[in-house]
């Protein structure tokens, strides 16, 4: 099926982001929103991402008219008779979401595709609300949407394979890698990444490192932004948000570091409230230092040690896992994790970096980690039959990849 109409519910920056994306594809967009105000700060925001393309030199005003043309706000759903795609970006709340999808189905033609930019829910369960969950599918855009190339495609159980192909086709004509990724909690890119921001924070609560150590070490490896500065703009509180989800969803080796948990009790949740990991307000504060010291006390754990490797290789083992679980291809691994967090392109996402230092490497540096430091360093047993095998990698020619 062709999109030729688009619509995008909650006009907040990640909605606002992603209807300026389908603007610049050339497809008309609704903007919904429960009031005009936020439809028209919505509308604001589009127009600020093409003005900042103007003032570069990218486009022309005429050319940004064009584009906005194509944008109209609405507060209802009376104009969503034609839509051939309708966009959620509305709160991370499932109850709220499937409100939404029942509302739409009684607006919307009997072939539009229901998308949802969740980065955690279950698309399935969503789906479980409508009348047409094979319609229904996950749809995760970047933020910021309109500079990150990656979405991710996520079926559920109960999606078709039509609603699936031309969910990655639409991706595609928006400019952007189309990642297909089967349903679990976090998906792909966040189901790796919380491993790594998580163990940088152990890695300070044990008192291994500074923030600042650890990201002008993850910078050096090739990391556009350390896991400090990162997690602070991601937002500490949707960080530990996801961490619970996938604690629930993996048990305890997935287990939220309990510093995290004690920093957003103290409403430091980040760039936007002006201070996380780091005080962005001031010099500097003892905030953290003393929340470190409880911790400690409450733990018993501190003087471990800190090394890239220690971040990398949970990362790289938690790509394993999630191979190894059909979750994505090894490919389709890679790219996301270079598309959507930036992993150095030059060592080619976290499995071809494994076939380059050797499978051998990682699973030794895991079960140092894992007597060391816990049982969340367990090797995935793909990695173990693979070492086993002598599939190492580059030197042995086969890894996750022939070489």
């Amino acid at each position: 099926m062709y999109i030729y109409k688009a619509a995008v519910l909650g006009a907040g920056i990640m909605g606002a982001e992603i209807a300026q994306v389908i603007t610049y594809s050339g497809l008309p967009v609704i903007l919904k929103d429960v009031n005009d105000d936020a439809v028209q700060k919505g509308i604001a925001k589009v127009r600020k991402i093409y003005q900042e393309r103007v003032d570069k030199g990218k486009m022309t005003s005429t050319e940004m008219e064009q584009k906005l043309a194509l944008i109209s706000g609405a507060t209802d759903f009376k104009d969503f008779g034609d839509v051939d795609i309708v966009i959620e970006a509305v709160p991370e709340d499932i109850k709220i979401k499937q409100k939404v999808l029942q509302e739409l189905e009684k607006s919307c033609p009997e072939s539009t595709i229901f998308a949802s930019n969740t980065s955690a829910l279950s698309i399935t369960e969503m789906a479980s609300a409508t009348k047409k969950p094979d319609k229904v599918i996950g749809m995760h855009f970047f933020n910021p949407a309109h500079k990150m190339k990656l979405v991710e495609v996520i079926p559920g159980l109960t999606t078709s394979q039509e609603t699936t192909d031309d969910v990655v086709a639409f991706t595609e004509s928006l400019r952007k890698i189309a990642v297909r990724v089967q349903e679990c909690a976090g998906f792909l890119v966040n189901r790796l990444l919380m491993p790594y921001l998580n163990e940088a924070v152990l890695t300070i609560q044990e008192g291994a490192a500074t923030p600042k150590e650890i990201d002008d070490a993850l910078l050096a490896f090739g990391m556009p932004m350390g896991p400090f500065a990162l997690a602070d703009m991601l937002g500490l509180d949707t960080a530990e948000r996801v961490a619970q989800i996938l604690y629930n969803a993996y048990g305890p080796r997935m287990a939220p570091a309990q510093l995290l948990t004690e920093v957003v009790k103290t409403k430091r949740f980040g760039t936007k409230t002006g201070a996380g990991f780091y005080n962005y307000e001031k010099e500097s504060d003892d905030t953290l230092n003393k929340l470190i010291e409880k911790v400690q006390k409450q733990t018993g754990v501190k003087g471990t040690t800190f090394s890239v490797d220690r971040l990398i290789s949970i990362l790289i083992n938690e790509a394993v896992i999630c191979l190894q679980e059909n979750v994505s291809s090894a490919g389709d691994i890679d790219i996301a994790m270079m598309a959507g967090t930036g992993f150095p392109q030059d060592k080619g996402g976290p499995l071809h970096y494994a076939d380059q230092i050797g499978l051998d490497t990682v699973l030794s540096t895991l079960e140092r980690y894992a007597k060391e430091l816990g049982f969340r360093f367990w090797p995935a047993p793909m990695l173990k039959r693979m070492v086993a095998g002598g599939l190492l990698g580059v030197k042995t020619k086969r890894g996750f990849f022939n070489y």
